[in-house]
């Protein structure tokens, strides 16, 4: 296992660094405004190396057999389509409906192919309801140093330690690896930015990952992966739905989440630690709780998702007005 981790990580690392060449040989910088968290231009598009790191394990698990040929096609086809369009979208943007339409598509494709292999109707409905969701939770969060990547990495590995490096979880080590490697260039200062090429792919991965590792087990799966969301659900939705009730066009970006009105209060480097230190507590408290009742699993679930609204609230009202920007 630890030859393959370092493997992935490397090739992650090297992409990584490519894609920096090229995004400064081509000008493909974010530049700071009133709707970025950083204050000096910066590249984007390293989220690419992750894709290819990702989409080179599932490709190997297909050649071996470990992985049925259906749904690694559709896996693969779907998160290459996201990234696509994501890597346009990163040179000149594009309609969001247009990027909607494709991660719809790329969903359905996952959904269809999990139906094929005799997966569950409700289940087609999770993945094509997780995809789509997680494609855009992951482009909505990724707006501090590190935060994006190091979520992913950390259920990735917990998808791993689940269900171990067979199958699915090597494409989960392959995610977690890339990750890591990628995060030297972007955590505690961004020399690069993951870019709409990554961070919706990454989304969609988890998405995927998350059922097709773990959805033959609905005990684990419906404990698991809602903790180990959470932190991004509940900010993503949470402040999805108060820009809904405002009237705001909320498909516009904006600086508006807990994470970012944090981090202009107390920097990148704590808040991105911060949310990981949520994510471990969220998997240690899913473990300790397996072997609860499913009525006091969902208690649980329930309560937990509580206490992050509230906080939610809680660092809004301490933050609101902060205009702190890290020099990233």
């Amino acid at each position: 296992m630890l030859g393959w981790f370092a493997t992935f990580a490397l090739l992650g690392a090297i992409g990584t660094w490519m894609a920096r060449r090229y995004a400064l040989a081509h000008s493909l910088v974010d530049q700071p405004g009133e709707r970025r968290s950083h204050a000096v231009p910066t590249p984007r598009g390293g989220g690419v190396a992750i894709v290819a790191v990702v989409l080179v394990a599932v490709a190997i698990g297909a050649a071996r057999s470990v992985v049925a040929m259906d749904l690694a096609l559709a896996f693969g086809i779907g998160m290459l389509a996201i990234a696509a369009v994501g890597l346009v979208d990163d040179h000149r943007p594009l309609s969001p409906w247009l990027r909607l339409a494709v991660h719809a598509l790329a969903a359905v494709g996952v959904a269809i192919a999990w139906s094929l292999e005799g997966g569950s109707l409700a289940m087609a409905v999770v993945i094509f309801a997780g995809c789509v969701g997680l494609t855009n939770a992951w482009n909505f969060m990724d707006g501090i140093n590190g935060i994006a990547a190091t979520q992913a990495a950390l259920v990735a590995l917990v998808i791993v330690f689940t269900v171990g490096i067979q199958g699915w979880g090597m494409v989960a080590l392959a995610l977690a690896a890339a990750c890591l490697g990628f995060l030297p260039f972007n955590f505690p200062n961004a020399r690069i930015f993951l870019g709409d090429v990554g961070s919706g792919a990454i989304g969609f991965a988890i998405a995927a990952l998350a059922v097709l590792a773990l959805g033959d087990e609905p005990r684990t799966f419906w404990l698991l992966v809602p903790m180990l969301l959470s932190a991004f659900v509940l900010d993503a939705g949470l402040t999805l739905l108060r820009r809904v009730i405002r009237g705001e066009r909320w498909w516009t970006p904006h600086t508006q989440h807990a994470y970012q009105s944090c981090a202009r209060k107390w920097g990148h480097a704590r808040v991105t630690i911060s949310y990981c230190v949520w994510t471990a507590a969220s998997a240690l408290i899913s473990l300790r709780a397996a072997v609860l009742a499913p009525q006091l699993m969902w208690i649980v679930i329930g309560a937990w998702y509580t206490a992050g609204a509230l906080l939610w609230l809680m660092l809004q009202r301490a933050t609101h007005g902060h205009m702190r920007m890290d020099p990233v």
